[in-house]
């Protein structure tokens, strides 16, 4: 199932988990989903070496195919991913090469993607063509508040809601308590194109954004307080239950009736926050950039937001390699089940290390 039972089938599960080989209806694009650029040979270096293939960037995940394998593929959501950076792998199609190194977390485990453009184009080079990637990450990162519910935040400011880049404000509602204690809060509801925003009346640090994309109901319930407009966000955001109570009830059922409307057009065409223009543009101007400071001094590269280094693994990306080892182990057994070694500089028994690791190169981490 591509989605928990709980939140049905209209929950976003595509940018918070990592797939493979799944049936290709699965890599289809959900409403909302937009291809920002697709990379036509690219290799799975890490889980394919030798076997090319396409890399779709969306603004959700990205998606890899093999042009081999109609089986093998690949689907890394965004919110899985902790790092990535560009170094030196050994591909079997290109050798010793730049390629992109993801680093991810999801459901407990840590997993390494390492991914190889087999087509770089003339002047250009593979730290380039990984530039909408890159930009795309970092625009998803800084929209979360499109997609995450949020609680206590800083989202009032002189009682007006500080709005997202494209959001807009249908309605503001005042007279809307809050049941979260025995008495309930006064408070004011603030219904934008994207999310449901409440906050105490004279309290506007006591508040909930609550995106439609994390809704799994819109209801009218009775509560101890009389009837309340009830609103269940999904499983993957907590499943919380937040109750709210207007004192008129004709007003109350307009309330009802305007938020279910807005979370149903929503479902229909979803907005999740990354701004596929900006992202296109602003890569495309990275990549000039860096086409003039080459042309310049062709013996040095700035990459201000990648992390380059030569073949050799710094503590850092060793520390990381391990880490994804552990979760994963590069040949799909468990690491933590091996059978220990003797190390001759420590002189103790311990862990196998990652091939090319060694204590030494460990201990200069700390």
């Amino acid at each position: 199932m591509p989605f928990p039972k709980s939140d049905g089938p209209n929950s976003v599960w595509q940018d918070r988990e990592i797939k493979f080989d799944v049936h290709a209806k699965l890599l289809a694009l959900r409403p909302g989903e937009i291809v920002v650029d697709v990379l036509a040979k690219v290799e799975d270096t890490k889980g394919n070496n030798g076997d090319g293939g396409s890399l779709t960037v969306t603004n959700l995940r990205l998606i890899w195919r093999s042009a081999r394998s109609k089986t093998a593929n690949l689907s890394v959501g965004l919110g899985t991913i902790t790092s990535m950076h560009v170094k030196q792998a050994s591909s079997r199609l290109r050798g010793a090469t730049d390629s992109l190194y993801v680093m991810t977390k999801c459901n407990g485990g840590r997993f390494e993607f390492i991914f190889t453009n087999l087509e770089v184009s003339a002047g250009g080079t593979a730290r380039r063509s990984f530039l909408t990637v890159q930009h795309v990450q970092r625009s998803y990162d800084a929209t979360k508040l499109f997609r995450e519910l949020k609680l206590r935040g800083a989202l009032i400011s002189n009682e007006e809601l500080k709005l997202l880049k494209g959001e807009e404000v249908y309605n503001k509602i005042g007279g809307v308590a809050n049941l979260s204690n025995q008495r309930g809060n006064d408070g004011v509801f603030h219904l934008t194109n994207v999310r449901l925003v409440w906050h105490a009346e004279h309290s506007p640090n006591f508040n909930a954004s609550i995106p439609y994309t994390q809704m799994a109901s819109v209801s009218l319930r009775d509560s101890k307080f009389g009837k309340a407009l009830v609103v269940t966000t999904s499983k993957r955001s907590g499943g919380y239950v937040l109750g709210f109570k207007v004192d008129d009830e004709k007003k109350l059922n307009d309330v009802f009736k305007e938020v279910e409307a807005l979370h149903r057009v929503f479902t229909t065409n979803p907005v999740f926050g990354v701004d596929v223009g900006e992202v296109r543009g602003s890569a495309r101007d990275d990549a000039l950039q860096r086409n003039d400071s080459s042309r310049s001094n062709v013996n040095t590269e700035e990459d201000d937001d990648v992390e380059i280094i030569d073949s050799r693994e710094s503590g850092t990306d060793l520390m990381r390699k391990y880490y994804a080892e552990i979760a994963a182990g590069s040949d799909g057994h468990d690491v933590s089940t091996l059978e220990p070694v003797f190390d001759e500089t420590l002189g103790l028994a311990i862990e196998p290390l990652p091939q090319g690791a060694t204590t030494t190169g460990l201990w200069n981490i700390v």
